[in-house]
């Protein structure tokens, strides 16, 4: 904390676009601003506090969640290719994962993530293999853990590839596929797998620590649960409403010429012929009307004189 004679640095001066140097601190504005600081140190000095005893927390919670674990991939062992499966439904990981890497993750048959008993100082990620034609290891395990200078480290299980079989050269003669996009600078799941680079930023390896570990459900049911979500129906009834937009729009070309104009041609005439048959009658009847009030008329002048007539003179 700066004592009560040391100057504040210099603000610029919005008004002349000049340095100017602001006044010393007054004694009552320095008492308060050694009290905001004495606050802060309260605050930070609870914050480690509770950091700590989260991560005891964690600890116990690991404990009693490892047999669960446990227990989850005896269970996952009587599905064929649930791991695979699961990494395909991921599109991170999806993302570097080649042919012949998904048919050798088909013989994976366990995961597991064990974090260290101190939590703090890493984790590490073992993948439990069948024996399989790519490589001899039953187990290979990707570790993480802070190096003796305190930044992240990481190391790996040497494969043992079989002749022929290193996946790992075998990705590098390939040309990614057009529109694919990896993380980082992995080209493979393998090449993940021994890459030690950057491990302060390794994506794979977080997502299968925190998503991927957690909930593994969840990716090898992925697509009953878009349908179940409605994803596909959606899907279908946009493809539905474009077909009929499409026939909607067929049929306004057809009325522009061929058949349409016919149909619209003889109900045009078809009503023509109504309305003039329909005028033809009411002329005639009009007609008929006329003379039938003439007749009235003739009939009417002719009573009356016969009427004038008949009557007797006073």
């Amino acid at each position: 904390m700066s004592s009560a004679s040391k100057k504040a640095k210099e603000i610029e001066d919005p008004g002349s676009g000049e340095g100017v140097e602001a006044r010393d601190y007054d004694i009552e504005i320095q008492k308060t601003l050694e009290e905001i600081d004495g606050c802060q140190n309260q605050i930070d000095g609870l914050n480690e506090k509770a950091s700590d005893e989260i991560l005891e927390v964690e600890k116990k919670y690991n404990k009693l969640r490892k047999p669960y674990f446990q227990k989850r991939n005896d269970i996952i062992k009587r599905i064929p290719n649930f791991w695979v499966t699961a990494f395909v439904n991921n599109k991170e990981i999806a993302e570097i994962l080649e042919e012949d890497e998904e048919d050798a993750l088909r013989f994976l048959n366990k995961l597991e993530v064990e974090e260290f008993e101190d939590i703090k100082s890493g984790y590490r990620i073992n993948f439990h293999f069948d024996e399989n034609p790519y490589f001899e290891n039953e187990v290979l395990t990707k570790e993480f853990h802070l190096g003796s200078s305190g930044d992240p480290a990481s190391q790996s299980t040497p494969i043992r590839w079989k002749e022929g079989a290193d996946l790992t050269k075998r990705a590098k003669t390939k040309t990614p596929l057009k529109g694919r996009k990896r993380p980082l600078k992995h080209r493979s799941f393998f090449d993940w797998f021994t890459d030690h680079g950057d491990p302060s930023s390794d994506e794979i390896a977080e997502l299968i620590k925190d998503d991927m570990w957690p909930n593994p459900l969840q990716y090898y049911l992925a697509p009953d649960i878009d349908i179940e979500n409605g994803v596909e129906g959606d899907g279908e009834d946009c493809e539905t409403e474009e077909e009929e937009e499409e026939e909607d729009g067929g049929g306004d070309d057809g009325d522009e010429g061929g058949e349409g104009e016919e149909g619209d041609d003889s109900i045009v005439v078809v009503e023509d012929d109504v309305d003039e048959e329909d005028e033809e009658e009411e002329a005639v009847n009009d007609e008929d009307d006329g003379v039938n009030e003439e007749d009235d008329l003739l009939v009417d002048d002719e009573a009356d004189r016969e009427d004038g007539d008949g009557e007797e003179p006073e």
